[in-house]
């Protein structure tokens, strides 16, 4: 089996999802990709959970949803205190 038909077939496998239909996680370590497409492809891409590259864009998408957040506040209230 080549890796592709791997991924296919990891991918394809319920017991590698979990959570309810609108929002399933994603984890397989045999997988290599990071991303992949969600379970209804037409709502877009999830990570791998199994995946180490997909644990660390876990963290950069909540570190920098963090991180935005903090900034857009803190420039807000920088504004705010200005006028």
């Amino acid at each position: 089996m080549t890796q592709d038909e791997i991924n296919q077939s990891e991918w394809s496998n319920p017991q590698n999802w979990s959570g309810p239909k609108w929002c399933k996680l994603y984890f397989s370590r045999r997988d290599t990709r990071a991303w992949v497409p969600k379970w209804h492809q037409a709502f877009g891409w999830t990570i791998n959970l199994g995946n180490r590259r997909g644990a660390v864009w876990l963290v950069a998408v909540v570190v920098g949803g963090i991180a935005f957040v903090v900034c857009s506040n803190v420039i807000a209230l920088n504004l705010a205190v200005r006028k």
